[in-house]
């Protein structure tokens, strides 16, 4: 059923001083396995070295090896991001075997991570259907919950890093809801076993306070990191919500209007984010791998400065930037 809100987006798209390419144009931008092959071959690098490092004793050493951990973790969670498009190699095989060595790392079940991102990109545009963004459809948020909420945005506490993984990948019930086949339950309760199951050897094996040790201070960092990263790129966007009438998915060139891309420097967003930062394009041609989208010629509408995107959206309460949109807030973030 097309809606009124298909007709905003469209008469927003014909508006604009400049319409996106067609896809068509872009069919040779194909993943390549030695490109893939070699993010991954260096992200695994730096994360053995920086593990390495992490177990001196030496203060400079130790610190210097958990930011560069910070960093490649955040990058393993980029790495699962395009193995689950399969647009990191060519190869499926290759694909799904990256997947899941970098689900080690992002601390996300593969098989969930692609079911459930999947999902997101079918409903992006629908609040309430989209499994990512239905937990901060605008609601009387409890005391408690604001209390939260509002310290953890303000004194960069990464919550929302660990709830997005805890809400929408390693939340079987929900996961039960959103997918009833029994095959598919199946493979995501697998998956998410073998990984806890890793984890824990992990523990047994290695000892609680050693892992603390290489691990603790980087997955804090990594997922602060995160925060903004996966905060930027549809939170305080107006969206819309079905009420839970049957409503028609936007297509991907719509699905622009309800995306935000931040701009970091190009070193940065090439090498560590793989252009996962130009998150217009990236809605806009899910097929065309992330270190490709550079080479499409078109500017996106919502893209905008990290850091002063950051700043304004740092000003706003937590409560408000989450669970509000920049139509109810008046705040143009």
């Amino acid at each position: 059923m097309k809606t009124e809100a298909h007709a905003r987006v469209r008469l927003r798209v014909k508006s604009a001083d400049k319409h996106p390419p067609e896809i068509s144009r872009f069919l040779h931008l194909q993943p390549r396995n030695w490109i893939g092959g070699l993010f991954v071959l260096m992200c695994s690098t730096v994360t053995g070295l920086s593990i390495y490092f992490s177990t001196f004793q030496h203060p400079l050493i130790w610190t210097l090896a958990q930011i560069t951990l910070a960093f490649a973790m955040l990058q393993w969670f980029v790495l699962i991001h395009e193995a689950g498009h399969k647009t990191l190699f060519k190869n499926v095989r290759l694909n799904k075997f990256s997947g899941h060595l970098a689900s080690l790392f992002a601390g996300i079940p593969f098989e969930c991570w692609k079911t459930v991102h999947g999902k997101h990109h079918h409903w992006t545009g629908w609040q309430d259907l989209d499994a990512t963004t239905a937990p901060l459809v605008p609601r009387r948020l409890k005391r408690w919950e604001k209390l939260i909420v509002n310290a953890s945005w303000k004194f960069w506490i990464p919550l929302f890093s660990v709830l997005y993984r805890l809400q929408n990948y390693w939340n079987l019930p929900r996961l039960y809801r959103m997918f009833p086949r029994r095959q598919k339950r199946r493979k995501l309760t697998w998956n998410l076993l073998v990984l806890v199951a890793i984890y824990a050897s992990a523990v047994y094996l290695i000892g609680f306070l050693p892992l603390l040790q290489i691990f603790g201070l980087a997955l804090l960092l990594t997922l602060v990191m995160q925060d903004i990263l996966i905060l930027s790129q549809h939170t305080h966007i107006p969206m819309e919500l079905s009420h839970g009438e049957a409503v028609d998915p936007f297509a991907p060139d719509e699905q622009e209007a309800f995306t935000r891309s931040l701009k970091f420097p190009n070193w940065f967003s090439t090498l560590v984010l793989l252009n996962m930062d130009a998150h217009e394009l990236h809605h806009m041609y899910t097929s065309v791998p992330g270190y490709y989208l550079q080479r499409i010629d078109y500017d996106t509408h919502n893209e905008v400065c990290w850091w002063r995107w950051l700043w304004k959206a740092k000003q706003v309460p937590g409560e408000v930037f989450l669970f509000q949109n920049s139509h109810h807030s008046g705040f143009d973030i």
